[in-house]
């Protein structure tokens, strides 16, 4: 949703710099959480319905396959009534009925994909694309030559900010943290990551002796995330602060911290290198796949380090203290973060999307 509504900023600004004033529309999942946040952006947003397939019993399959159908009808009726020049999408499974529908009606696509490699949705959808945007370049080899075109991830524009020691220092006042002392953010997604909530809160004192931590739990787990602060010591817990979630703040929590543990979701290929965010990465080990790539990526890379998901008690604690200790060795990780990064990924996807706009008029 993020690098969505990053390529929306940039594509509005390249409009406006040629006297066009661009009429966009996001089509979303009922049920989805980007409805606010689409809302809170300014944009239109109409609501379809759609669900996944994968690992379904044979009953939810069925559930599944009639939303898409439900979902493919009324986007050729939102398709019918707005009447696109070009349709962005980037992956998931809202994104089939929509791609299907605008390809029956002769509408131009773009796909972006986010991750590393792309998942099922994205694999079949390809089919009916004039152009993908991918992350990186070795991503390319998943597609056949000539479709893709490497933009970066597109991130929030306040992540690409200099000099780097300033932006750390006013972040870490907006959140009325230390400045004196290291920084571990913990970030497990809207819903939060319970075995990484789970692994932090039952040793967090240990954390809390080297370093102070902000704590993103999930609106899930925060009510005993919040308890589990409270039993610690007030020393302690004035390095402890705990959030269900944060939106615009979100950035700030970025720039601050020193280290991140989380998931490797789409986001870390992208908002980590653009803050030039060391990260200890704990895949999902249920999400295809895709999570398992894009930490290997950055891993590979020298910008993290990843961790099953079943040897977070063993070693999670252990390895976050060591490197929040180890200063050198974050600065090396920290380079190799920010090597990685695009910052003018958000402007080349608007680009691409003039330009698949162009060839299909």
């Amino acid at each position: 949703m993020y690098p969505a509504l990053a390529v929306v900023q940039s594509l509005t600004r390249l409009c406006a710099e040629a006297g066009v004033q661009p009429d966009i529309l996001w089509i979303g999942s009922v049920g989805g959480m980007e409805e606010a946040l689409v809302k809170r952006a300014g944009l239109k947003i109409e609501l379809i319905s759609a669900a996944g397939l994968r690992g379904k019993n044979p009953v939810a399959a069925l559930k599944g396959l009639l939303a898409l159908s439900r979902g493919y009808g009324q986007s050729k009726r939102l398709i019918q009534q707005f009447q696109p020049d070009v349709l962005f999408i980037t992956g998931g499974y809202v994104g089939v009925p929509v791609t299907l529908a605008a390809k029956q009606m002769s509408v131009p696509i773009i796909i972006y994909l986010p991750d590393f490699e792309p998942g099922l949705a994205v694999k079949f959808l390809v089919r009916f694309a004039d152009k993908v945007a991918v992350t990186t370049e070795e991503t390319r080899r998943f597609f056949k030559p000539g479709l893709t075109v490497v933009t970066g991830y597109p991130v929030r524009p306040e992540l690409c900010v200099e000099p780097v020691n300033d932006n750390k220092a006013t972040a870490r006042l907006k959140l009325d943290l230390l400045e004196s002392l290291p920084t571990l953010l913990v970030f497990g997604g809207s819903r939060g990551a319970r075995s990484i909530n789970q692994a932090v809160a039952s040793q967090i004192e240990g954390y809390l002796d080297v370093c102070q931590v902000v704590h993103i739990s999930g609106m899930l787990d925060t009510e005993w995330v919040q308890a589990r602060r409270a039993e610690l010591p007030p020393r302690l817990q004035a390095r402890y602060h705990v959030f269900a979630y944060l939106h615009e703040e979100m950035t700030s929590a970025l720039l601050a911290a020193d280290l991140v543990i989380s998931r490797a979701g789409a986001g870390v290929m992208g908002e980590y290198p653009a803050a030039g965010l060391p990260s200890i990465l704990v895949p999902l080990p249920i999400a295809g796949g895709h999570q398992w790539q894009n930490a290997a990526y950055l891993t590979r890379h020298g910008a993290a380090v990843s961790i099953d998901n079943a040897n977070l008690n063993r070693d999670l604690q252990k390895t976050a203290t060591n490197l929040i200790k180890d200063a050198e060795k974050l600065q090396a990780m920290r380079k190799a973060a920010q090597r990685l990064a695009k910052p003018d990924a958000a402007n080349r996807l608007a680009q691409a999307i003039l330009e698949v706009k162009s060839n299909g008029n």
